[in-house]
């Protein structure tokens, strides 16, 4: 189940409509088991991930982590980046940024501080994590985006960022090794990523 909530007004032109957003975002009570984005306009509130998502986040993590750019860290913590541009504010499942990207009193961290991220689909977010997550991803020149279609077992890696998303993209099916270019420049391994 996903729970959109769409601000009064629908032209975007509103001064601070996108900061009025965000403070809106911050002021919900959102339920145990689910995270708030803004993905178009809405606040859209979504379920978590399922438990085996947890040893599939683990794994990235694990394999990504001793090729980050000195002075990055990656986690699969609850951060909201935001890309005030794009009026998005996302929580990726998985991210690497730089350190001092973290070093801030606000819960909205600057989108384009990102070096990886990477999103594991569910029914719910699948489209936006395909589309809407891919040109804002892109066009903040967040070097690498993985995509984890958990749907179709197969993971796509997303490089070389541009103004309408990621120039080069390569796909392989769970079980098989991926490439993960610069500035992490290593293989991952995505056996281990299937449904139990």
């Amino acid at each position: 189940m996903t729970v959109m909530a769409e601000r009064p007004t629908i032209n975007g032109t509103e001064p601070d409509s996108f900061e009025s957003l965000l403070r809106t975002l911050d002021g919900l009570d959102v339920p145990d088991g689910y995270k708030a984005e803004i993905i178009r306009g809405n606040i859209v509130v979504s379920p978590w991930s399922k438990g085996y998502y947890h040893r599939v986040m683990r794994l990235v993590c694990e394999q990504i982590e001793p090729h980050l750019p000195a002075g990055h860290t990656i986690g699969c913590g609850p951060f909201l980046y935001v890309f005030p541009g794009d009026e998005r504010a996302y929580g990726p499942d998985i991210h690497a940024a730089h350190e001092h990207a973290f070093e801030t009193i606000s819960n909205h961290l600057n989108g384009e501080a990102l070096s990886f991220v990477a999103e594991l689909t569910s029914t719910s977010t699948r489209d936006d994590d395909l589309t809407d997550k891919v040109r804002t991803y892109g066009r903040a020149g967040v070097p690498v985006y993985l995509l984890l279609d958990m749907q179709e077992e197969q993971a796509t890696v997303l490089s070389t960022p541009s103004a309408k998303g990621y120039e080069a993209r390569e796909t392989r099916p769970f079980g098989e090794k991926l490439s993960i270019p610069a500035p992490f420049d290593c293989t991952l391994d995505t056996s281990g990523f299937q449904a139990p």
